[in-house]
């Protein structure tokens, strides 16, 4: 009887100490599933507060707050593309890249590499100095930027300061991160420099670019039987500078995708090891979780306009700089400044009449591709009530964006002001001989 006594009591705390374990594991437990609905409750507080939705997510991963949006400016930046071997490397491509994210407008104009920077007069100038004042000679393999910089803003006027150098490397690595990118590649490309380790070999047509592939796509200007891409495409350095724009937005739209959004850490990552820049890493991060909102359709780009010639021997790329302050006008224009009631009352009282007379001397053509017959008159209307003269209008074939084509060089306040009295619209230019000032093509985003 005692033994069995003995193996009950036993038993008894064996089982009351099974007990108590159960109860401190289900403690425990419950603990655990409380901190992680409360971190997760928490988590999605914080999106919340951060805007809510991918933009929200982003910004709380990357440990970003409300307050930073209201506190990023707009970002302009020069980007050169380098290329070459060992110690000699030159920029290939040369662009000043601006984004807003507050009204989510970005720009892009390319910099002929060929483009005179010098300042003495280039055809009194010897030809070693001519080929020594080349914009992408200026650059020095990376080693001279701020002499470039300044170059750069005596010819465009504007005041840049930040850079950003990024190696083909870069771009290799970033496309392969992002799953390659639908390209739709304009010519055969047949081209092989063996002194830069450079083989070149594309077919024309819609397919997938990997990094390996964007590296020839986009240093690519001529083939090895000197045929370049067509005139109305642009030859040469022109086409291969479209091609670079064009190319950009492609990437751009794919790294947006919601796939590769969590890959932005990576993306960073490639960036920091393969891009030489005078801007905080910080900075570029600030601006991530504002940009998934980026439609890259709306990118506005342009090239310094100019002309090729051949001093002294030595093929320059000469800008025009009327039309050159014109194009940086209207792709980075200055912040308006905001007029108080009283002097707006009084400009309004003196300055309507002129301002409608002016106008008035303005051609425009309006063809509706919204889809919607209502649309083509209200732009009509908002039009003649602000004094313009609307020779014609009509329907053309549906397209998804609005654009206003310059058609004879008008200035780009006036096409910012069109823009401003229909509400919407991409501003184009076209060389092409016309009847009218302006075309304007209403899409479906009206």
């Amino acid at each position: 009887m005692k033994k069995n006594k003995k193996t009950e009591e036993k038993k008894g705390k064996k089982t009351n100490q099974r007990r108590k374990k159960r109860g401190v594991m289900k403690f425990v437990v419950t603990t655990l599933c409380l901190l992680i609905i409360a971190g997760f409750s928490f988590l999605g507080y914080k999106i919340y507060k951060n805007g809510g939705g991918l933009t929200g997510t982003l910004a709380t991963l990357l440990g970003e707050s409300t307050e930073t949006l209201e506190n990023l400016e707009p970002i302009q930046v020069l980007v050169m593309g380098e290329s070459g071997v060992d110690d000699y490397k030159l920029a290939d491509s040369i662009m000043v890249v601006s984004y807003n994210p507050k009204t989510q407008e970005a720009s892009i104009m390319s910099i002929p590499r060929d483009t005179y920077v010098g300042k003495k007069d280039r055809t009194t100038a010897t030809q070693n100095y001519l080929a020594s004042y080349k914009i992408n000679t200026v650059f020095r393999s990376g080693s001279n930027i701020p002499e470039a910089i300044d170059r750069i803003n005596a010819l465009t006027g504007l005041e840049l300061e930040n850079y950003v150098i990024i190696d083909t490397k870069a771009l290799v690595k970033l496309v392969d991160a992002i799953g390659g990118v639908t390209f739709d590649v304009p010519i055969d490309k047949d081209y092989e420099e063996v002194t830069q380790d450079l083989y070149i070999h594309l077919k024309a047509g819609e397919q997938v670019i990997d990094g390996a592939k964007a590296e020839q796509l986009l240093r690519f200007r001529h083939n090895d039987d000197g045929s370049t891409y067509p005139t109305e495409y642009g030859q040469q350095d022109y086409g291969r500078m479209r091609t670079q724009r064009e190319f950009i937005i492609a990437t751009l739209k794919q790294t947006l995708k919601p796939q590769n959004i969590f890959k932005i850490k990576q993306i960073i990552d490639i960036m920091a090891e393969n891009v030489t820049t005078n801007m905080e890493l910080s900075t570029f991060k600030s601006y991530v979780p504002y940009a998934v909102n980026f439609n890259a359709d709306n990118i506005k780009t342009g090239m310094v306009p100019g002309e090729s010639e051949m001093c002294n021997g030595v093929s320059l790329y000469i800008a025009n700089k009327k039309k050159t302050a014109e194009l940086v006008q209207e792709l980075f224009p200055e912040p308006q400044e905001i007029q108080d009631e009283s002097s707006e009352t009084n400009s309004n009282t003196t300055g309507t009449t002129s301002t409608t007379n002016a106008n008035a001397s303005i051609k425009i053509e309006v063809l509706n591709g919204s889809g919607n017959a209502t649309t083509l008159s209200t732009v009509v209307e908002k039009l003649k009530n602000a004094g313009y003269n609307v020779t014609s209008q009509g329907t053309t074939n549906t397209t998804q964006k609005t654009t206003i084509t310059n058609k004879t060089n008008q200035s780009s306040t006036i096409a910012n002001e069109i823009k401003e009295t229909i509400g919407a619209g991409t501003i184009n230019k076209s060389t092409s001989s016309s009847n009218v000032d302006f075309t304007i093509i209403i899409g479906k985003d009206y």
